[in-house]
């Protein structure tokens, strides 16, 4: 996997072994044979486990390379992959594009002859009590106003509206690039919410979210921990499809534009943002006072 996100996965008892490489140099171009050499010792080390299965969830030319280069008998993964990822797969289930991405993947599981009856996520061993929690109030909630694509981020300001509007303490997390988006959400918020953006590693980080009343949000990675915990997310999506990737559960509202343009998957905002610019301050409000009543 990519190097950054490991520290997640880091102890975690189903876990042997993290083979990691680092994605964002291997982009570019100057670091080419630096690369080389790791593809090389990378292809090396796989072919020498001995592996029975390997399994392509992403679906993409990189993963088939890397399922395919494992050297297991069975290599599986989705025949709708894109990238021509399918040619380094021996069996194959059809995925489909209008379901969750968890229930599609739970369909390579189904091939396996795994159990795919109840859906739980064990996570890796980490400090329920870390010292950012003595920072935090006792109830709050929590904001991500952050997004990987630009396209997917509802306003900061807005974000910092909704803070000053709610009866509780807000706490924004973003990382620690976006320190600037969270302190324009505390400022919008009249300082009403309370920044720890960049002050976590991402095992706190689940703390800090698991203890949270509530979690509002965009199509962000955090989002998916917050279903996970089963804290109740309110998620704000506008060219994105939460059918996809939407936050996982029943008990999750999602609060979005019904609109023939939408979902696009565009990166960056249009000319004519309105998935995102129409969803108002008063809409996400109301979806929280809907669950939790006007005490909030």
């Amino acid at each position: 996997m990519a190097t950054g996100l490991h520290t997640f996965l880091e102890g975690h008892p189903l876990i042997r072994r993290l083979w990691l490489f680092d994605k964002q140099r291997w982009k570019k171009a100057a670091n080419m044979g630096r690369t080389m050499v790791e593809l090389k010792a990378l292809w090396h080390g796989l072919r020498g486990q001995g592996f029975d299965v390997s399994v392509d969830l992403s679906g993409l030319l990189r993963s088939g390379l890397l399922t395919w280069a494992g050297g297991a008998r069975l290599r599986l993964g989705f025949a709708d992959s894109d990238e021509g990822s399918t040619f380094f797969y021996n069996s194959k289930v059809v995925g489909g594009d209008a379901i969750h991405a968890i229930d599609r993947y739970l369909k390579l599981a189904a091939l396996l002859g795994c159990d795919t009856s109840e859906v739980v996520y064990p996570f890796a061993p980490y400090d329920h009590e870390p010292a950012i929690c003595r920072e935090l109030p006792a109830r709050y909630a929590v904001f991500a106003p952050s997004a990987g694509k630009a396209a997917n981020r509802w306003p900061a300001a807005r974000f910092g509206e909704l803070a000053g509007r709610l009866n509780m303490p807000v706490v924004v997390i973003a990382g620690q690039s976006e320190k600037e988006l969270a302190r324009e959400v505390v400022t919008a918020s009249g300082h009403k919410a309370l920044s720890i953006a960049g002050g976590t590693n991402l095992k706190e980080l689940v703390v800090v979210i698991e203890k949270a009343a509530f979690f509002v949000t965009n199509d962000t990675g955090p989002m998916h921990i917050a279903a996970a915990k089963e804290v109740p997310v309110f998620a704000i999506f506008g060219p994105a499809n939460p059918v996809r990737t939407g936050p996982y559960g029943a008990i999750h509202t999602v609060i979005r534009r019904e609109l023939d343009c939408s979902p696009c998957y565009r990166w960056k905002p249009c000319a004519n943002w309105r998935c995102m610019e129409e969803i108002t301050v008063d809409m996400v409000h109301q979806a929280i006072q809907d669950r939790f009543g006007t005490a909030v």
